[in-house]
């Protein structure tokens, strides 16, 4: 089987501003995270000849990437805009990743961004979240984006007695690691007491089990790891990458506390040649602290059923067995939307390159990225390597 396994090697990565970004609209951002990344890959705009973005929810383009490329007065070989969940916001990377190795061009920007927080009116977002959901089956009875996630928490405790506690524990290591990042939107250090008595959402989410409402911007550049060298920065190895699809509506998942992850993930293993006790350091999909959990074990961090004692006992915290969102994640760095998970990516290379400062995980040399979109549906895991493995 031919595999994409030290094929190619991201060469550019970087990040906006995030949070309340009102100064900057959505295609604003898209292109602002474009330059910084082309800026630390050292090129400029002309050596690109690939691009790919994600439609964005604020200001949408019925062809998002060409509207970007013309903005930017780029001229590409390979063009893309893909409007997707997070899960599948990775997949392009092994898009581009083929796409590299072809010989269908040599350099693609990836480039993503939102206004969430700024650009859309309270109203808008609420019929964007209600349009979420099957319409016979699920949108009638009237749940939230937030609810059908709590369906996943509660099958969770009730198949495995996992408790509110252990999931804020996730939001707790989540909020220590913003603390030590300057970037993230949310860095006041909380307690799990703190997660518990914040507003309850959908039970057992509290509020801050939930992710944040952001703007921000996140973009890469890759090219072929024979190329790689030639770059400013030093290059992160694409090693393995994995999908797994189960279902779109979450009335027809087959389990809820089991993910299509488990299957994305033991691809991504399988191509990296790889296992998860290879893992120094994981950035995984936190839209809700349960998803954290089911993630950690469909990926083999732990067995099913053990996902709580494995993150009550700091596992996921720094200087712990296996350092998650590093960054602060979804739940404390912010949540721009569908390019939420991109900011993973970014994090991934930071640790990768020894560049995460008073986050640094120490000799960080393989990382694991997973997202995932809709609700528990379309998953995508990627090992990232310092080195060709």
């Amino acid at each position: 089987m031919n595999s994409l396994n030290g094929k190619v090697a991201i060469v550019g990565a970087a990040d906006t501003e995030v949070g309340v970004v009102p100064h900057m609209g959505a295609t604003q951002l898209c292109v602002d995270a474009a330059l910084r990344a082309l800026d630390d890959a050292g090129i400029n705009k002309e050596q690109v000849d690939g691009l790919i973005t994600c439609n964005s929810m604020a200001e949408p383009y019925m062809y998002h990437a060409e509207a970007i490329a013309e903005y930017m007065q780029i001229f590409p070989r390979y063009c893309l805009g893909v409007g997707t969940g997070g899960g599948t916001t990775f997949s392009v990377l092994h898009h581009a990743a083929s796409a590299i190795a072809t010989g269908v061009c040599d350099t693609v920007l990836i480039t993503m961004a939102d206004s969430l927080h700024s650009g859309l009116s309270k109203e808008q977002a609420m019929a964007m979240q209600a349009s979420t959901g099957h319409q016979q089956f699920e949108i009638p009875y009237g749940p939230t984006v937030p609810a059908f996630y709590a369906l996943a928490g509660q099958a969770h405790m009730a198949e495995y007695g996992t408790t509110p506690e252990q999931f804020a524990a996730i939001a707790v290591a989540c909020r220590k690691h913003a603390n030590l990042n300057p970037a993230a939107q949310k860095r006041e250090i909380i307690t799990v007491e703190d997660v518990l008595n914040s507003r309850m959402i959908a039970d057992p989410l509290h509020l801050l089990d939930c992710s944040l409402i952001s703007d921000g911007g996140s973009a890469v550049v890759l090219t072929s790891a024979e190329r790689a060298a030639d770059f400013k920065s030093p290059p992160v190895y694409l090693l393995g990458v994995g999908e797994g699809h189960s279902h779109e509506h979450i009335s027809q998942a087959r389990n809820l506390t089991t993910s299509a992850a488990a299957e994305s993930g033991q691809r991504a293993y399988d191509m990296a040649g790889v296992g998860p006790s290879d893992i120094d350091v994981a950035q995984i999909y936190d839209c809700f602290t349960p998803t954290v959990l089911i993630e950690l074990e469909d990926l083999g961090f732990c067995e099913k059923g053990e996902g709580g004692a494995f993150v009550e006992n700091g596992n996921v915290e720094l200087g712990g067995s296996l350092p998650v969102n590093t960054h602060g994640g979804l739940l404390s760095h912010c949540h721009p939307g569908n390019p939420g998970s991109m900011f993973a990516l970014t994090e991934a290379v930071a640790q990768l390159r020894h560049q995460a400062g008073g986050r640094q995980v120490k000799d960080a040399n393989i990382s694991l990225v997973h997202g995932q979109g809709g609700i528990l549906s379309s998953h995508t895991t990627l090992i990232l390597g310092r080195d060709k493995h």
